[in-house]
């Protein structure tokens, strides 16, 4: 057999691809920064090629280092997921899960789903980071996230991906003005620059419009919320509407305020909510347990 390169060595390339300092990447590894650089340019030794361009003050990445962080980053997230494997056969609700989950789900359902874990599956730990969808997506395909929790459609082309349930939108107004809204609601009734949404970043935004059929920009107001408690004041404050999930409203985001929530026009519009996982992954009886989970937790709402 060839002298393969080390996955340590491997290890050491992409955290400092990651962090684009040799000092970080070494404080990550826990090793030295002369270990670090001497696991590099042992790795540059085995393959038989520059990996990056160094002085004494800078480095970058040569055309094939870069191709190489990008083939070990994924050799590392496939080693991670055979460890796994074996750590877990037979005992799938067992170990450490790296979730993520989007700003518009995790303060609403992310606090039950970790005690409903705690309670049933005391061995099974859930590490939780919050972010946008497109960032959580980055993360799970650099094997930095084992699973995310997120609001469908989205593309996932190369996950696995299962629904769990639906949350519905509903119209959110101050109660002063909720006479002066007719039901049927008829959008093109509305002032223009009246509906407030989220940064056009949160993937709710998307789904408020696409769902709401909100095919008029006239009517949605410049200024973008970076959270659905910020939507909440600026409604209250009687500036406008917008739409929030039944899930925030359930979690008790109107409380304290003059607020009511309606129905929007035509079909109960609503989103998707699923997980998604990479195709690799060994743990697919655990997340499709806990896909069963959530999916009941939601069924009590």
């Amino acid at each position: 057999m060839k002298h393969l390169p080390s996955l340590k060595n491997l290890f050491y390339l992409v955290n400092l691809h990651h962090e684009q300092n040799f000092n970080r990447a070494a404080k990550v590894c826990f090793v030295s920064q002369s270990t670090l650089s001497s696991g590099i340019q042992n790795l540059e030794e085995q393959l038989g090629h520059q990996l990056i361009e160094r002085d004494h003050k800078s480095f970058i990445f040569t055309a094939i280092g870069e191709e190489v962080v990008q083939r070990a980053r994924k050799l590392l997230t496939d080693v991670d997921d055979l460890v796994e494997l074996v750590k877990h056969q037979g005992e799938p609700m067992t170990g450490d899960i790296r979730l993520g989950c989007i700003p518009t789900i995790a303060p609403f359902l992310l606090s039950r789903v970790v005690k409903h874990c705690h309670q049933a599956y005391p061995d099974l730990t859930l590490l939780l980071k919050e972010d946008t969808t497109e960032r959580l997506l980055d993360a799970l395909g650099k094997g930095e996230l084992d699973l995310l929790l997120l609001a469908l459609p989205v593309d996932t082309a190369g996950y696995h991906s299962m629904k769990v349930g639906i949350d519905p939108f509903k119209l959110v107004v101050h109660e002063e003005m909720s006479d002066d809204i007719h039901e049927p609601l008829d959008y093109h009734a509305l002032p223009d620059e009246s509906i407030f949404l989220l940064q056009a970043e949160h993937c709710i935004t998307g789904h408020a419009i696409s769902a709401c059929s909100l095919g008029d920009s006239e009517k949605i107001n410049p200024f973008a919320a970076t959270s659905l408690h910020t939507l909440v004041q600026m409604v209250n404050s009687k500036l406008g509407t917008t739409f929030l999930p039944q899930m925030a409203i359930d979690a008790g985001i109107l409380t304290d305020t003059d607020l009511v929530a309606k129905h929007p026009p035509g079909e109960a519009p609503y989103r998707d909510i699923g997980l998604v996982w990479r195709q690799t992954s060994s743990r697919i009886l655990t997340f499709r347990t806990l896909g069963l989970d959530i999916q009941s937790l939601l069924a009590r709402d």
